[in-house]
């Protein structure tokens, strides 16, 4: 299915699209039910948990899904979003649809319903899912050594760093300090995959930081 804008304006705000992302999973007919049970947004994705049950109570019959003990399944539904001159779109797609975008939180796949063939594609778009939540989320004056050297702006690498930040204004934001150089550096979620917590140092303010602007002075 392509992309689909709404010309009228009337989703302006993240509220505004969480409550269409529901209307458009929720809907009746005269044998089954479909009803939203959660959603995230991740970036300009939105992710749902579409729970699909028989009006009669008889399990749901489908290809992909085994039902679960109350006979409905529950699927993923991946909604890409994005604004075009004002007006708010979306392309939506089942799970096993093949979409590309794969950061559904856990809070999501716990609620799908089981696959039964383990070389579908749903299957392995759930996988690369949880491996997008294995990340670890590093705290501040963690140690870490990347799965693989980085290599930055100036031609140069790194692959140990120490988890920091620097602030903006009244923002915090996270950045990493250099093994090799003191520099700093900012790193994506993405770069951290597979990486390994060397040595964990738990503290409101970072020593890393403080060391690295006493060096400029």
């Amino acid at each position: 299915m392509g992309w689909l804008f709404y010309t009228d304006r009337r989703v302006k705000s993240y509220a505004d699209e969480k409550a269409e992302i529901m209307r458009l999973c929720t809907f009746y007919s005269d044998v089954r039910r479909t009803e939203l049970l959660k959603t995230c947004k991740v970036g300009s994705t939105w992710y749902a948990a579409v729970k699909v049950t028989n009006l009669d109570g008889t399990p749901v019959e489908d290809r992909t899904y085994t039902p679960d003990d109350d006979g409905s399944i529950t699927f993923a539904a991946v909604f890409l979003t994005r604004y075009d001159d004002g007006c708010w779109g979306y392309k939506d797609m089942e799970e096993s649809a093949g979409p590309v975008e794969s950061r559904a939180p856990l809070s999501i796949l716990n609620l799908l319903s089981k696959i039964k063939d383990p070389d579908s594609y749903s299957h392995a778009w759930r996988q690369r899912c949880r491996e997008w939540a294995s990340i670890p989320d590093y705290e501040e004056g963690d140690k870490i050594k990347l799965a693989a050297p980085v290599t930055l702006t100036d031609g140069s690498t790194c692959q140990i760093v120490t988890a920091t930040h620097y602030r903006r204004g009244r923002q915090k934001r996270r950045c990493y300090s250099i093994e090799e150089t003191g520099g700093l550096v900012r790193l994506s979620k993405a770069a951290l995959a597979s990486s390994e917590l060397l040595s964990s140092a738990k503290g409101e303010a970072s020593p890393v930081l403080a060391e690295f602007f006493a060096k400029k002075e």
